[in-house]
């Protein structure tokens, strides 16, 4: 296997791809044995058995996908390129309700279960969650049963490509009459926090964005950023950490509104419950302040 389909691999297990078991049956088949592949993803930092820092505790924030006090489905709507699919839910209330809603965006995975598990998640605490699947026109990430597979037809994925379908799910959410139309946020991890980034840049009448760990947007494409952002980070993830930097003072010396934390001791996709890089503490953390921002945005008392 080259370096790079090797790092492939690592990768997507770090981001709960597929367990730690399943990552060395693919080294190992790919590297010619068990033993080849122990010592080259030691290399990797994979030690060959998992230690008691990989067994955490469950986030309680986890909403199961049977949950009886919500409506979930899968649904599809009008893209500019045709068909789009997403994963929508909203908590049973009465006819004529309305609430805000957030679009929640994926990682380089497509629409998986733990997206939904966060879409989920969303609607548990009073929002319209819906969960965009940028696989779309590829025919959606439930033609890719693996992992890697969704990971190299996200390849296909343009910056461009997402914006447009994120816009399309923005509209969408607009037509539905459960949604608030003026108080819609977004919420994005890894690649899906780049994205979020993008659209808070290009979508200036969203009421919120939250980005976790994302490639942020170019300091000069802030000048125009109109859209309050959370920025989670993590201290050990310092390739993308690191760029925040200029980004900040941007930021800062525009006046755009924006919070910041960086969790110490964590790395990339802490926030994922199904990967190893999890970190239960500062999770649930993060999602209360996603929550919280939320809250303050675009639960917000009607303007005069």
């Amino acid at each position: 296997m080259e370096s790079s389909g090797l790092d492939e691999l690592v990768h997507l297990y770090r981001d709960g791809a597929f367990a730690r078991r399943e990552l060395f049956r693919r080294a190992a088949a790919v590297l010619g044995g068990p033993s080849a592949a122990a010592a080259a993803l030691a290399a990797f930092g994979v030690p060959e058995k998992a230690d008691a820092e990989d067994q955490v505790d469950e986030c309680p924030a986890t909403v199961p996908e049977d949950a009886d006090d919500l409506d979930s489905r899968i649904v599809e709507f009008s893209g500019e390129a045709g068909k789009l699919f997403g994963y929508f839910s909203m908590k049973r209330g009465e006819a004529g309700e309305q609430a805000p809603a957030v679009l929640v965006i994926h990682e380089n995975r497509g629409l998986n279960q733990h997206i939904q598990d966060v879409t989920r998640r969303v609607a548990r605490a009073d929002y319209v969650g819906l969960g965009i699947d940028l696989l779309s026109r590829q025919g959606g990430s439930a033609q890719f049963t693996d992992p890697q597979q969704a990971a190299n037809a996200y390849r296909n994925v343009t910056s461009a490509m997402a914006l447009e379908d994120m816009k399309s799910a923005v509209a969408y959410l607009r037509t539905l009459e459960q949604v608030r139309a003026d108080r819609i946020g977004c919420v994005g991890f890894c690649a899906g926090g780049g994205n979020a980034w993008n659209l808070a840049v290009e979508q200036p009448d969203l009421s919120a964005a939250v980005v976790f760990y994302g490639a942020p947007a170019a300091a000069t494409a802030l000048e125009e950023l109109q859209v309050p952002m959370l920025l989670i980070y993590a201290e050990t993830d310092r390739g993308l950490t690191g760029r925040v930097g200029p980004v900040l003072t941007a930021l800062s010396n525009a006046r755009k509104p924006y919070g910041l934390h960086v969790y110490e001791g964590v790395g990339h996709a802490f926030h994922n419950d199904t990967g190893p890089a999890y970190n239960a503490a500062a999770a649930c953390d993060a999602w209360g302040k996603t929550l919280a921002f939320f809250r303050k945005h675009l639960d917000r008392p009607d303007e005069e």
